[in-house]
């Protein structure tokens, strides 16, 4: 679901976004400020480390966060370079993102040089979208297949473009500490991702390896208990006995057993 139509803009001033605050320069390469409020399907879909890599690329300074009704980045820079973002905010938004609303409102610049993810705000009785888990993407796929990849056959894979979303979220704006995710502590390679603006797991909330995230179990009625690799050896040898093996997954159990015993089935 792309971004691109469906974007209702507010706040913009006839002939460009900006009339000069009071005190401003009026000159086309003057530093201008600006605040954008971003609603629709904005938090789960790596927004937000696409929001710091455009206001790199347009090399304006700032900060984005969450907050319970969406997203909101504060920029400022040459005014034409914020023209442009606030173009491109939307125009380029992540696959799975769905700008529905977008408003800016000037201000004066406030001598900002750095651009920064900031800790996501509480608001009450605001309203945003919940992504969908979302299916494997190829990049993980290709991890998740190579001998050589320390996520090499590692179910709870995920990265900004894909995995779990609605089925961990405890409560908005999406974080890590209000998803079930926040039992797992990132160890120091997940963390190290997570912190990298070029990586893919920039800012993913579930980011998560065989070392510090979830793991396989298998448990039967006697409690017996397998682990990893053996879990999943143990449940495809009690598919082939006839047995049936709920399998939770991110969005429930499903009940499985081989289709060609009448028995089991």
């Amino acid at each position: 679901m792309k971004s691109r139509s469906g974007v209702r803009a507010g706040n913009q001033a006839a002939g460009g976004l900006f009339r000069p605050a009071h005190g401003q320069k009026k000159g086309p390469g003057s530093p201008v400020g600006a605040v954008i409020t971003l609603s629709g399907m904005v938090q789960g879909v790596g927004f937000r480390p696409f929001v710091h890599r455009l206001a790199r690329e347009c090399e304006l300074a700032g900060s984005v966060c969450n907050f319970s009704g969406g997203v909101i980045v504060e920029i400022e820079g040459d005014r034409g370079r914020v023209d442009e973002f606030y173009s491109r905010v939307s125009a380029e938004a992540p696959p799975m993102a769905h700008v529905v609303d977008k408003r800016i409102e000037r201000r004066s610049p406030q001598g900002l040089r750095a651009f920064s993810v900031e800790k996501s705000r509480q608001v009450n009785d605001e309203f945003v979208l919940v992504p969908p888990d979302i299916c494997m993407c190829d990049h993980c796929q290709e991890e998740l297949l190579d001998p050589h990849d320390r996520r090499y056959r590692y179910p709870f894979i995920n990265c900004t473009d894909c995995g779990p979303r609605f089925t961990i979220i405890s409560k908005m704006p999406y974080d890590r500490p209000l998803t079930t995710m926040r039992s797992f502590t990132m160890c120091p390679p997940c963390q190290k991702e997570y912190e990298d603006i070029d990586h893919r797991r920039y800012h993913a909330q579930p980011n998560a390896c065989r070392r510090c995230g979830p793991h396989l179990f298998f448990r039967d009625m006697r409690g017996n208990k397998a682990e990893g690799e053996e879990a999943l050896r143990e449940a495809v040898r009690r598919l082939k006995m006839g047995h049936i093996v709920a399998v939770k997954g991110i969005g429930g159990f499903h009940l499985c057993c081989d289709a060609t015993d009448d028995r089991a089935v």
